[in-house]
């Protein structure tokens, strides 16, 4: 794959971003991409490896190395071809993803690994602009109908794969527009949401009927759904937030992040909202969590011009670089700065929240404490921290049960998320499958997609005895 030499002849080379002081001013994505030639030249880097490793490391199995050498051959037609085989949004993954095909790649033993989310992206952006994709219309209908849950990536996924399988495909949407977390969750100047617009366009002319405002399980029965559909699909996210649970958490100014980050994305996108509004203007900003939903919560606070912004972690500061002999090709714990975090903010590790204080039901600071390597508080490093607005993004522990979990009366596992295995997808009621977040917990967009994939092929062939769709 690629040229036998190219990894020796040529130097790795990423996308670039726009300066810090220019790109904080908009919610505009940022990222500088290569031209035609740098992109052939990092094609050719990807070696003829034997076991490609990309493989493994990538949830949503690409064919990596495929696409890499057409590439470095010109054949961009071809490589978008690859790239469809087994990746329904390239588009959202080659923004999103954290690479962890560039994290097992064979030349990752020498920090160099080929630019696989660049080459990626690069693809699937020609291929738009180029017109190459177009509704695929199914030959035959099937007179089978489903009902998929949620709109997010597994949501989209499997509503598409079903689609063009001939089945007739309604998506409930509980927001004003389609999307779950890519809209509502991911900021603007991360993924452009005219992204998510012109695939819902695309998924429409494949025959996807999309319902918005349809919150099943509030608004939309759905034990009716169950009567009236073939099959049903569960396919919303683990939209229950890790809380904090200390004095003071009641202070206003206290806030989970996807709550700030919605709202946001509803300013940009021109929807309006009933909440009161968190803004970080003129305010100093703490986030607590030190994960991508916390990068998001800084960067958005920076581009609402915020006093200050300081981020904590409980966990200790990972190393520099990662021990290649313990951990290639798996996904390395290694310190990892975002484009949000060169944009502005201090970030301090092996901190626990102790508590928040405030005056009048404002929040004033947090009262914060150093810990060890077991998260044990350690006496004697107690200190505080001024705060105006604190978000809380550590992570999320299971879907939401009121509602429509609770009307289903569908299982759940040890870790409060629905039961369904890999293979089947299938729940403990008749008809209804789950995927993505709903059923495996809060994960990665590449996760959620391959997750919607196999669900709509074991749906498929629940309803027709078999399936021709890719697993």
């Amino acid at each position: 794959m690629g040229k036998p030499t190219g990894f020796m002849e040529f130097s790795r080379q990423e996308r670039t971003y726009a300066p810090a002081s220019d790109r904080i001013s908009h919610y505009n994505e940022f990222v500088n991409g290569l031209d035609d030639a740098a992109l052939s030249r990092q094609g050719a880097r990807c070696m003829d490896c034997g076991i490609p490793f990309c493989h493994s490391g990538c949830p949503v199995s690409n064919v990596i190395p495929d696409w890499n050498d057409l590439v470095y051959k010109g054949r961009w037609k071809e490589a978008l071809e690859a790239l469809h085989a087994t990746n329904n949004f390239p588009e959202f993954t080659g923004r999103i993803c954290p690479a962890p095909c560039e994290a097992a790649c064979t030349l990752n033993i020498d920090d160099v690994p080929v630019t696989i989310k660049t080459i990626e992206c690069a693809i699937i952006d020609r291929a738009w602009e180029e017109s190459w994709i177009q509704p695929q219309i199914p030959s035959r209908r099937t007179g089978k109908s489903v009902a998929v849950i949620g709109s997010g990536p597994a949501g989209m996924a499997a509503a598409q794969q079903l689609a063009r399988a001939g089945h007739e495909v309604t998506v409930f949407e509980k927001n004003a527009k389609a999307g779950g977390l890519l809209r509502y969750g991911i900021p603007d100047f991360k993924l452009s949401k005219s992204l998510i617009d012109r695939r819902v366009a695309q998924m429409r002319a494949e025959g996807v009927e999309f319902r918005t405002k349809a919150h099943v399980g509030a608004n939309v029965d759905a034990k009716e759904l169950l009567k009236k559909f073939d099959a049903v699909l569960l396919a919303g996210g683990s939209e229950s937030p890790r809380d904090l649970a200390v004095p003071g958490r009641e202070l206003s100014g206290v806030h989970f992040a996807m709550d700030f980050l919605g709202q946001q994305n509803k300013r940009v996108g021109g929807e309006g909202f009933d909440d009161i509004d968190i803004l970080a203007t003129g305010k100093r900003v703490v986030v607590i969590g030190g994960g991508d939903t916390g990068s998001d919560c800084i960067g958005t606070s920076v581009r609402q011009q915020a006093l200050s912004v300081v981020q904590i972690e409980i966990l200790p500061k990972p190393p520099e670089k990662e021990d290649k002999a313990l951990n290639w090709p798996k996904w390395p714990n290694k310190l990892r700065s975002s484009s949000s975090h060169e944009e502005g903010c201090e970030r301090q590790w092996s901190v626990a929240t102790q508590s928040f204080f405030g005056k009048n039901g404002k929040l004033q600071g947090l009262n914060a404490i150093k810990v060890d390597d077991k998260m044990q508080p350690i006496k004697g490093t107690e200190f505080v921290i001024k705060a105006d607005l604190a978000f809380l993004a550590m992570g999320f522990v299971s879907p939401v049960k009121k509602g429509l979990l609770e009307s289903l009366g569908v299982s759940l596992d040890q870790r409060g998320n629905v039961a369904a295995d890999f293979d089947g997808f299938a729940t403990s009621v008749s008809k209804l499958f789950a995927a993505g977040d709903m059923r495996r917990g809060q994960s990665l967009v590449v996760h959620a997609i391959r997750e919607g994939r196999r669900a709509a092929a074991a749906i498929d062939s629940f309803l027709m005895g078999s399936t021709v769709l890719p697993r």
